[in-house]
């Protein structure tokens, strides 16, 4: 197979081919690599590649050619030098904090991030040590205001979960690189098809590849690009100890995911706008987040930040809580479950599901309301969508 510089080509054309090294057999899919362990040809050749003097397989808690592929492709994708998969995307940002942290360090998060992060921080991160203060997500002058003389890292989502608020990833990068911090960005809902975070200043970048990048509901990873600096030093010591690694089938059905990435992401992204003009016009629904409509409070930034304005569309339902599982309830063919990023449209009550356990405080501050509902736009036929949803709204 030719040796090609796969930088010289688009992001579609890198999703489909880059990362797969053709063997001997001339496949022309990428094969899954389904082996634990890999031989040497001497004990010297083994003695070399186990200190890192020589390249090459080792183990597959750390090395596999399956899961090598994976992770080039999606390096490409983010403009990043180096990527390394996860067995979860939580597993992705333990893998970060286990890096990066240690007693007495501080953490500046967003409060609009996915409900177990927060806790993670909270009640794992902050058993060892480690304190996090949570901030409004869109406000530059509290993220700036929080960061003290041990803060190591900060972390957000944008957009948001599930509110969908936009983060200036620009604007977060200078103020987090101004007082000697690192800024990470969790592009789970737009994946490098609809933004580069370290392209914007960012750091590191995590996934949960469970969610677009695999799209079909089939499997549960993650993954963490950055530079080889910190990959080398902090990220890939953790993952060779500590073992939350990506199975090769797992790696192998997200390159297959990352093949289609680009064309259902702009499919995804059509219907969710579509669905939430629609929304607007509906009886009893009292708001609708999402970053393409004129009323969404960072249109314009989304606007300049991002090449499209995601799946994912929260509303609120004026008879709150009883209204929003009544509506769920209704549904026929949407999938009620709090998966996302998925061929097929799913609906779920943040209050009770993603972020049920958090504190009714918790919640609060971060606008969770009880009348809140999430939805992960599919690619059903749109107007298939709206019947369903109309059940719940009459």
């Amino acid at each position: 197979m030719k040796d090609i510089n796969w930088n010289d080509y688009s992001l579609e054309t890198q999703a489909i081919r880059a990362g797969h090294r053709r063997t001997h057999e001339d496949e022309h899919s990428m094969p899954i690599f389904a082996t634990s362990s890999y031989v040497f040809k001497s004990a010297e050749e083994a003695a070399l590649r186990f200190t890192g003097q020589k390249p090459g397989n080792i183990y597959s808690r750390f090395t596999n050619p399956t899961v090598t592929a994976f992770q080039e492709r999606l390096a490409l994708m983010e403009k990043g030098e180096r990527c390394l998969a996860f067995a979860s995307g939580m597993a992705a940002i333990m893998a970060v904090g286990m890096g990066l942290l240690k007693a007495g360090d501080h953490v500046v998060c967003s409060r609009g991030v996915f409900g177990n992060t927060v806790l993670m921080f909270q009640n794992y991160f902050g058993k060892f040590g480690v304190e996090t203060d949570f901030v409004d997500l869109i406000d530059a002058a509290a993220w700036e205001a929080a960061i003290k003389p041990n803060t190591r890292f900060l972390f957000l989502e944008t957009p948001s979960n599930p509110l969908t608020e936009i983060a200036d990833i620009a604007a977060l990068a200078d103020i987090a690189h101004a007082h000697g911090c690192l800024l990470i960005v969790d592009n789970c809902f737009c994946t490098p098809v609809l933004q580069k975070p370290l392209d914007l200043g960012a750091d590191i970048v995590v996934h949960s590849a469970t969610k677009y990048i695999d799209g079909q509901g089939r499997c549960v990873g993650g993954a963490v690009v950055a530079g080889d600096d910190i990959m080398e030093k902090s990220i890939y010591p953790y993952l060779r100890t500590g073992g939350a690694t990506m199975s090769p089938f797992n790696a192998w059905v997200f390159l297959s995911g990352l093949e289609t990435l680009a064309v259902r992401m702009k499919a995804h992204c059509d219907s969710a706008f579509e669905l939430a003009l629609w929304l607007e016009q509906q009886p009893g629904v009292a708001k609708v987040h999402y970053p393409g409509l004129p009323s969404h409070a960072q249109h314009e930034l989304a606007k300049r930040q991002q090449s499209h304005f995601g799946g994912i569309v929260s509303f609120e339902l004026s008879g709150g809580k009883e209204h929003a599982w009544k509506l769920i309830d209704a549904t026929e063919m949407v999938s009620i479950t709090a998966n996302l990023g998925d061929v097929k449209t799913t609906i779920t009550h943040p209050a009770t599901t993603t972020h049920g356990r958090l504190t009714p405080e918790a919640r609060s501050v971060a606008g969770i309301k009880d009348g809140l509902v999430r939805i992960s736009v599919g690619l059903e036929a749109i107007d298939d969508i709206k019947k369903d949803l109309s059940k719940g709204l009459a």
